[in-house]
């Protein structure tokens, strides 16, 4: 799951060596994901109202629901 977002992040920003893609926690059937990027790359990966975000987040739900997992990702620069 973590890859599939490294992967997607990385097409979006500038600079794609700065994209870490890390699993903070996994409780019961939940995993908490945080997405970082290089400062001036968080407006891209956020997007114009949150609607990249908004899409990021659902291909992450959708990957873990494969897994029989809930995911809960975070933006942080």
């Amino acid at each position: 799951m973590t890859e599939v977002l490294e992967v997607i992040v990385e097409a979006l920003v500038d600079h794609p060596e700065q994209v870490r893609v890390t699993e903070v926690s996994r409780q019961g059937g939940n995993v908490h994901l945080e997405v970082q990027v290089a400062p001036g790359d968080l407006g891209k990966v956020i997007g114009k109202s949150g609607r990249i975000a908004h899409a990021i987040r659902a291909v992450a739900r959708v990957a873990a629901n494969r897994q029989h997992l809930r995911a809960m990702v975070e933006f942080v620069s």
